[in-house]
């Protein structure tokens, strides 16, 4: 586990962002573990979560030329991590789109930079694909490329099949989904700490019972 991953699942963790006990998942299923990077809501917390995700997206060599946020979440997470990636010598503009077409002023869905080149997506989680999808019909649509998607976690976790969402997104649109940690990465912070092996136990179980199989 490279350090950026371990050191974001303990900012996770002391943000309170990533908690352990028994949670209810949108699956129904019941997790020991529960993680909203929604709660990421100040200056300090949302920049060093985009610190984290331009680390990610450095880190995966997967090449760019601009990142999209699909709204809402997207777009304090490509317009943060664009700040993040030009504090480390990358400067690269960034786009977002509107739920609403705006039909005075600029017009459009599109606020930001051209959608043009190799596309790299940023959102929190991937849980049904559902944003992801539609954000890889803007950008085809537009005449530019999908690159990859950058989420915060991978919970490696089953959907309705053998395959996670973040599988299904690779397999269906054949882009990387970057993830800054994984379920993996979650498990060896867990075996490391002192005073969590409950929960290391409870997170073991619970992917021995709905984990993804790895090949």
């Amino acid at each position: 586990m490279t350090n950026f991953r371990q050191d974001f699942i303990r900012f996770a963790v002391e943000q309170k962002v990533l908690c352990f006990g028994d949670f209810i998942t949108k699956a129904g299923r019941n997790s020991p573990y529960f993680f909203n990077a929604g709660l990421f809501s100040d200056g300090t917390s949302v920049g060093e979560l985009a610190r984290f995700y331009a680390q990610a997206a450095l880190a995966s060599k997967v090449e760019f030329d601009v990142l999209f946020g699909p709204a809402y979440k997207g777009i304090v997470l490509a317009s943060a991590t664009a700040v993040a990636l030009a504090n480390a010598g990358h400067n690269v503009p960034f786009v977002f789109n509107r739920k609403e077409a705006k039909d005075h002023g600029e017009g459009g869905v599109l606020v930001g930079a051209p959608l043009k080149g190799r596309v790299m997506i940023i959102d929190d989680v991937i849980s049904a694909g559902t944003s992801v999808r539609e954000s890889v019909n803007m950008i085809r649509a537009a005449g530019a490329e999908p690159a990859g998607v950058l989420i915060a976690l991978d919970r490696m976790e089953r959907g309705q099949g053998d395959l996670s969402a973040v599988q299904e997104v690779e397999q269906q649109f054949g882009i990387p989904v970057i993830p800054i940690a994984s379920l993996q990465d979650l498990l060896g912070f867990l075996a490391d700490q002192e005073g969590m092996t409950e929960n290391l136990a409870k997170v073991q179980n619970y992917r021995a019972q709905y984990g993804i199989q790895q090949g």
